[in-house]
């Protein structure tokens, strides 16, 4: 299974690179231009987008939520190749082609059952939006946090306080919780029994793995997936490259595996 996935990780990079003609210059701060597929009912990866606080456009001018979305020099995309990963280790049959970004009192929203927002120590947050992600989430929605550390450091955002505030906007009274690897979401397809797998590509210490339960009730199904201390999806970004090695990408890509089907399943 590690050598296929390996092989279908570099298949998807290719794919990936070959489709996106997406460019963008350094020092100019933009947001990416988006056209999102048309609704057919197949699965489609959907990336959560806002408006970033202060020092949220570091990154080659992209606003912090389109971190992997386009790659420097407008490569891969990171969800591009985590659905050719799902494409060809499930009967899901995602779009591979196209993914789609909204903003959160976006009403399309809805449509799509696992939403994924990065680089959140950079999220603001209007009431409007808050209402509807809310709603989003009690409606069954699953999203999954990536990408984001302590207070300070070299991104400058505002990190686990900020994106605290915002979730307690979001959903007043909520606990965010450390997870173990006995938690269900890390056995849905591939089974992952220790959190020594999880590679680092530039964080110091070890990954977190937070979760958020529906009524703050552990027996019940998790409203959100929060790696903090890590960031998950440049594995998935840059795995056809060789900037980051294939073995770790491989771990990364059971994380982003897994976490898609515990969303389709509770």
């Amino acid at each position: 299974m590690t050598r296929w996935l390996v092989a279908v990780a570099l298949l998807a990079g290719a794919a990936s690179a070959s489709g996106q003609g997406f460019r963008y210059r350094l020092g100019l701060s933009s947001d990416p231009e988006v056209e999102n597929p048309r609704y057919d009912g197949r699965f489609v990866f959907a990336r959560l987008k806002y408006t970033p606080g202060p020092g949220g456009y570091y990154y080659y001018g992209l606003p912090a939520w389109a971190h992997g979305y386009v790659s420097r020099g407008g490569g891969a995309r990171a969800e591009h190749n985590l659905m050719n990963i799902m494409n060809e280790v499930t009967y899901l049959r995602p779009r591979t082609d196209e993914s789609a970004v909204f903003a959160l009192d976006d009403p399309e929203l809805c449509r799509y059952p696992v939403a994924y927002m990065t680089e959140e120590g950079f999220w603001t947050l209007s009431e409007s939006e808050a209402a509807a992600f809310r709603a989003y989430l009690k409606k069954g929605g699953f999203v999954i946090f990536d990408d984001f550390r302590g207070d300070g450091g070299f991104n400058s955002g505002g990190g686990w306080a900020n994106f605290a505030a915002n979730m307690q906007r979001v959903l007043p009274g909520a606990q965010i919780v450390d997870l173990d690897p006995s938690h269900p979401i890390f056995h849905s397809f591939f089974e992952i029994d220790s959190f020594d797998i999880v590679p680092q590509a530039y964080d110091r210490g070890k990954p977190v793995f937070r979760g958020i339960f529906e009524d703050n009730d552990a027996q019940k199904r998790l409203l959100a997936i929060v790696n903090y201390n890590t960031d998950v999806a440049q594995y998935w970004e840059f795995s056809a490259t060789g900037f980051r090695p294939i073995d770790e990408a491989n771990e990364a890509y059971k994380l982003g595996v897994n976490y898609v089907v515990y969303g389709l399943t509770h």
